[in-house]
């Protein structure tokens, strides 16, 4: 049985949402500044999130979602602290008012999984009377949060700024902080007017008991509020772009620093493979494209560790494509591949263990602790294609649309071109895709695509089950790495 690593998004069944958006964490957002106010004291937020970077990663710069600025410090934010004391990575919603913050709730516990979507729902409701605590909620898939390690509620009539005709930003703190969003996105509502809790925007599943999407364009999202479906691609603040809301309201954020390609299928309802970064070796390796593309660093002066995956498999067909993006100097050194999940040593390359296999670029040998003839190599601009063929224990690479060794990764059981896998001993967890750099003080950059790609592609091929977005085509039989496949096809 295939085996999905830090993922709690559900296989299937119920409502799907089709598309999210990438933030890069250094300089995309989206910006709307409504014409006319609407409530001020009674309003709802919610997304779904799924975060690339994490506080203490990132050094003390809190991470920002959704923020309201109204000017003379004025505003509302909602954010993931980063303080470098210690205190990274809680969930923190703050209003202040002239200087004076009326309302703020930092979560005990801290939200560290960068593999996992998140539901998050904020409702605030300052019109109604005594106790203060009745203010303001929060909801954390679907749950009410009660533990909070700073607590401060409002007083009737104080206002937030999130509907308001003040300047509302998503990704970044907007009053110079210069304080970004790293991750994923999707379905992210503003309603204003009412103060919902979290079971009008999602489920619990009858059979997993995990917490789901649902259908929200049938709910009323008052003055300012709106529906962000991330369906559009184009750049523009219109209902074609990034940007574009669904609520019916027409309040199109503007995008800076987005693209199409920041559009994903990587969702609440379908997650994708990423790189784990809690899986991180080589501890100066850097992480862009929401975990898609890493850079090595080799300071230290060796290159003998690798960077893995957030999810893996031990049976079926699987198939993934990597990129050469750039190099410092020297020979061509990617070695893109695959190792075991249970592999703890710091010193050994993915493709340097009886249980890894890696391509090096500048040889096309294929490293599995010993090395042998493969393919041709390749270089900077190139797209590897792997597939991974656990039925029958056989592993295939390609460059460019051509497989190397005149393989072919639908022969099955006559594994013809392959690689093949050792049948697996011990307690070797799951294989995960990976990659390394090996040349010391000199690095390399890679980019993955698992069917949600990081850079532009010029054609667009699914799999079997119609998911992933590739350069080249998928093999018969063979599936992109996300959970609906781990699930169903694994």
């Amino acid at each position: 049985m295939a085996t999905v690593l830090g993922a709690n998004t559900l296989s299937s069944g119920g409502y799907d949402v089709d598309n999210g958006i990438r933030f890069d964490g250094s300089s995309s957002y989206m910006t709307l500044t409504p014409g006319s106010a609407g409530s001020q004291k009674i309003v709802t937020f919610s997304t779904w999130i799924k975060r690339s970077q994490l506080g203490e990663g990132n050094g003390p710069a809190d991470v920002f979602m959704m923020y309201g600025y109204a000017g003379s410090n004025s505003d509302t934010r909602l954010y993931f602290t980063g303080d470098g004391d210690g205190n990274d990575d809680r969930l923190y919603f703050q209003s202040t008012t002239s200087n004076t913050t009326h309302t703020a709730l930092a979560t005990n516990r801290k939200f560290r999984d960068p593999n996992a979507w998140y539901h998050i729902v904020i409702n605030f409701n300052s019109s109604v009377g005594s106790p203060d605590t009745n203010h303001v909620e929060m909801f954390i898939n679907g749950v009410k949060e009660t533990s909070f390690a700073t607590e401060t509620y409002p007083s009737q009539n104080d206002v937030v700024y999130w509907t308001d005709d003040s300047l509302h930003t998503i990704g970044r703190r907007s009053d110079g902080g210069n304080l970004w969003y790293g991750g994923y996105m999707a379905e992210t509502v503003m309603i204003d007017g009412q103060a919902l809790d979290a079971d009008s925007f999602g489920e619990f599943d009858e059979d997993t008991g995990i917490w789901k999407p649902i259908d929200v364009s049938g709910l009323t999202f008052g003055t300012n509020g709106f529906y962000l479906e991330y369906k559009g691609s184009g750049t523009s603040a219109n209902s074609s772009g990034l940007g574009a809301d669904t609520s019916g309201n027409d309040h199109h954020f503007a995008v800076s620093g987005l693209a199409a390609i920041d559009q994903t299928t990587d969702t609440c309802t379908n997650n994708f493979c990423t790189l784990n970064i809690l899986d991180n070796f080589f501890p100066n390796h850097t992480y862009t494209d929401g975990n898609l593309t890493s850079a090595s660093g080799t300071a230290d002066g060796s290159p003998y560790t690798y960077v893995t995956s957030s999810m893996g498999f031990n049976t079926g067909k699987w198939y993934w494509e990597f990129k050469a993006v750039a190099k410092e100097s020297g020979i061509d050194n990617w070695v893109p591949g695959f190792t075991s999940q249970r592999t703890t040593t710091t010193t050994l390359v993915n493709a340097n263990n009886t249980h890894g296999y890696g391509m090096y670029g500048h040889s096309g040998v294929i490293y599995n602790d010993g090395s042998s003839a493969y393919g041709d190599g390749f270089t900077t601009g190139n797209t590897v294609m792997i597939a991974v063929d656990m039925d029958n224990l056989a592993a295939y690479w390609g460059v460019n649309g051509t497989w190397d060794n005149s393989s072919d990764p639908e022969s099955g059981s006559s594994r013809t071109g392959a690689k093949v896998i050792t049948a697996p001993t011990g307690d070797i967890g799951v294989y995960v895709p990976s990659w390394h750099w090996y040349e010391a003080d000199v690095n390399g950059t890679a980019s993955f695509n698992f069917g949600s790609p990081p850079y532009a592609i010029s054609s667009g091929n699914a799999d079997g089950n119609g998911f992933g977005n590739f350069e080249y085509a998928v093999p018969s039989g063979y599936l992109a790495i996300c959970t609906k496949n781990l699930a169903e096809s694994g």
